[in-house]
């Protein structure tokens, strides 16, 4: 019996699932209310722990969300399944955050194109197809009306940018599913756990999470 802690803090979704041989057993979830991952992240994985009857010392491996997405968000994640590992010497797996998202679509037909809001007309996006295998590997790109045209068959988009591409990208084979925003912990049950059994880990001590773009300060304002 394989329990696995899932981490997902890439987005402002702050999500915690706990899986048992891949199925989610508990899932405690907070998105929209802004990135409230530092205050809520430690609290909800001692609610998930209690809520699934299990303790820390019960679990197999931490699963976390790699990226892309939010720099501190990912930071926030990545910190704390880091101090779960090394607190109780187990794996860390490294999740695809676009994949999780993908995963999320439920579709059967088609391509999945997953973006993730990276300021102005610039997302972060992958595709997919059904079977969560890669089609095209995640890019920074700013989208425009002839995005994607390439692609012929239907694309089903996911991600938190439906507000401002879909006014931009309008012709027929292009669907936007409004209901799949955020990516979920608890859609990485069963990817954390297929790579738990094909031991598919990464070094606690090294990993770090992708960002894709080098996170950027701004300069301070002249006063």
């Amino acid at each position: 019996m394989s329990y696995i802690l899932n981490i997902e803090t890439a987005t402002k979704n702050c999500s915690v699932s706990i899986a048992k041989d891949g199925q989610t057993i508990v899932c405690t979830e907070l998105a929209d209310e802004g990135y409230s991952h530092a205050e809520k992240l430690h609290v909800f994985i001692e609610e998930a722990i209690k809520k699934a009857g299990i303790s820390a010392h019960d679990l197999k491996a931490v699963g976390v969300s790699q990226g892309p997405g939010s720099y501190t968000g990912l930071r926030i994640g990545v910190s704390a399944a880091k101090g779960l590992c090394y607190a109780l010497n187990i794996p860390l797996i490294a999740v695809d955050t676009l994949q999780t998202l993908a995963s999320q679509a439920g579709v059967t037909d088609g391509k999945i194109v997953t973006m993730l809001d990276a300021r102005r007309m610039e997302v972060y996006s992958a595709i997919f197809n059904p079977d969560l295998t890669v089609e095209r590997a995640i890019q920074a790109e700013i989208i425009d009306e002839n995005s994607f045209q390439e692609y012929t068959d239907k694309l089903y988009f996911v991600g938190d940018c439906a507000d401002k591409c879909k006014p931009v990208l309008t012709r027929d084979n292009l669907v936007f599913l409004e209901n799949v925003k955020y990516p979920s912990a608890q859609a990485m049950s069963k990817i954390s756990f297929d790579k738990y059994q094909k031991s598919d880990t990464v070094d606690v001590a090294y990993f770090e999470p992708y960002y894709l773009k080098d996170f950027m300060i701004a300069p301070p304002k002249k006063q």
